[in-house]
């Protein structure tokens, strides 16, 4: 059984979050192949050096350098968008005709599909999020993602199905494949091992789902009349699978700051967090998302540079630090959620899904919340008086039994 993964490029995140989807394909005995670009070829590289790489075409996106200017980027970009999305779709037959995959699997690759193979699309966004001003244009993205979501053949959505889990509305309401499976597979990060005992997270998921694997009807659909159900906040203090992760022994760093995202809003990120680290007293590091240059490391004043890390260094770096300061985009989240850490999210200016999540996490008390344009040392001082660990919820083993579902049905075809 042969599986090519394909992960979206705009930011490291989708690549990050593929990885124990990777393992646990491995585990269940295929042959695993990754489609890269230039960007996260080298991150693919360090953590599976024996898995074989094909060049997917590249979405090329560079942000405007104002975030407000988002949304009339998008429109102005769409003739840019389809055409990548046509030269991937046919990107992805060509791979199966010369490679023979039985399966493909796209992190929101909207055109990443094939007639002559099994097609996995995952999203943790079956809502997309759109600025207030544009609210009105929000049922026609619903409607075009749920469309996009019916060429697949199932639907994975990196969250627990109990409502709000970590994305909250954004993956619990939303476009459907309409007929096709849709399946919660819990949260993924890089850092967890997906060993997973069973845990009320996954029972909560079971209650939901029936025997192929598909979620059934349980008002989910109607969340949006129902959004209120139960805060964040009363989820994660009800639930009987929060775990908190110690600190180690010693506290390496007071800053963890982690640079991420799409130009020229990462580079724009870094200015700011150099500038505020270097009057805050005390150790920094600054891990700067770049493992297309290699690894390099520095230090100027009390900030100590690293342009990337393995990932067991990255989890150390996490671990032995105070608090880290991030974007908040959702495998951020879900990283940082593995690690236990207290963190402080600057959501990236325009990218209105992270301004969601920061937003929800920070009004249940499980992180702070700090607009892009008040980011200051003095904003970050008094942030680390209300950061406490984030909250990590157990996910039994939704990803293991999703796998091991579309083995049994590829050895069924």
């Amino acid at each position: 059984m042969k599986v090519l993964v394909a992960p979206l490029d705009w930011g490291l995140g989708h690549a990050t979050r593929c990885v124990p989807v990777i393992r646990e394909f491995l585990r269940a005995g295929a042959e695993v192949e990754i489609a890269v670009v230039k960007a996260n070829a080298n991150f693919f590289r360090e953590v599976f050096p024996d898995l074989r790489q094909r060049l997917a075409p590249s979405y090329n996106i560079v942000y405007p350098k104002h975030g407000y200017n988002m949304a009339l980027w998008l429109l102005k970009n769409s003739i840019h968008l389809n055409s990548v999305m046509r030269y991937e779709r046919h990107f992805a037959e060509e791979m199966v005709e010369r490679h023979g995959y039985d399966i493909l699997f796209s992190d929101n690759r909207f055109a990443f599909y094939s007639k002559r193979a099994y097609n996995i699309y995952m999203t943790h966004q079956r809502r997309i999020a759109f600025p207030r001003a544009f609210s009105a244009f929000e049922g026609i993205g619903v409607m075009w993602h749920g469309l996009v979501m019916r060429k697949f053949d199932e639907v994975w959505v990196p969250d627990i199905e109990f409502f709000p889990g970590y994305a909250g509305i954004l993956s619990h309401s939303g476009a459907t494949p309409g007929s096709k499976p849709l399946r919660y597979v819990g949260t993924l990060s890089r850092f967890s091992e997906c060993a997973g005992e069973e845990t009320d997270a996954a029972a909560l998921n079971a209650k939901a789902t029936d025997a192929s694997g598909s979620v059934k009807n349980s008002g989910m659909d109607d969340l949006d009349d129902n959004v209120d159900l139960m805060s964040v906040s009363e989820f994660l203090a009800r639930s009987a699978s929060v775990e908190w992760n110690a600190l180690g022994n010693v506290t390496r760093y007071k800053v963890a700051a982690i640079v991420s995202g799409v130009e020229p809003a990462r580079t724009q990120f870094e200015l700011q967090l150099r500038n505020a680290l270097l009057s805050i007293p005390g150790r920094h590091i600054m891990l700067l998302g770049k493992p297309s240059v290699g690894r390099k490391c520095w230090t100027e004043g009390n900030i100590e540079y690293h342009t990337h890390l393995a990932s067991e260094a990255f989890a150390d770096i996490v671990k032995h630090s105070a608090y880290v300061v991030s974007r908040g985009g959702y495998s951020t989240v879900m990283d940082m959620a593995e690690l236990g850490a207290k963190c402080i999210f600057v959501p990236t200016p325009g990218q209105f899904e992270q301004v969601f999540l920061a937003r929800d996490l920070s009004k249940a008390g499980y992180a702070v919340e700090i607009p892009a344009d008040k980011l200051s040392a003095e904003t970050l001082t008094k942030a680390f008086e209300n950061c406490v660990r984030m909250p990590k919820l157990g996910n039994g083993n939704l990803l293991r039994a999703a796998v091991e579902n579309i083995v049994r049905k590829i050895k069924e075809r």
